[in-house]
């Protein structure tokens, strides 16, 4: 069973950067797809980003797009997501998701196809 687990969120300034963390445990990490999603209070749960088995492919939500970058160190059993450029609008709790696909090229932003998730990690972006 594939555990994950979050870390690097909090407060910071607009403008400001942020690391998360997806640290992976359970099973080897080489054959899932990881998602990076959010939900904001009042919202509903969107995809930001998201990595290939292979790693070599990506995608991200239009809203994040050249802000930020997502990362996979299957070595470690780690994916992150350097998130530059904050904005107020990207509060949120953030969750790491995992999935596995056939195909090792394949990324999604549709959260009902990922099947073991993260409790997620507060970002508050505030001045």
């Amino acid at each position: 069973q594939l555990q994950l687990v979050e870390s690097g969120g909090g407060l910071v300034q607009p403008g400001g950067s942020l690391r998360l963390s997806c640290a992976t445990s359970g099973t080897t990490l080489d054959y899932y797809t990881i998602g990076w999603f959010r939900q904001a209070p009042g919202k509903e749960r969107e995809g930001v980003s998201c990595i290939s088995s292979n790693g070599g492919s990506t995608t991200y939500a239009d809203s994040v797009k050249g802000r930020f970058t997502i990362s996979r160190d299957d070595a470690k059993n780690t994916v992150y997501l350097q998130m530059n450029s904050l904005k107020p609008e990207d509060t949120a709790v953030y969750y790491c998701a995992a999935t596995f696909f056939y195909s090792s090229d394949y990324v999604t932003l549709n959260y009902p196809a990922f099947d073991y998730w993260g409790k997620g990690t507060q970002i508050t972006v505030s001045s």
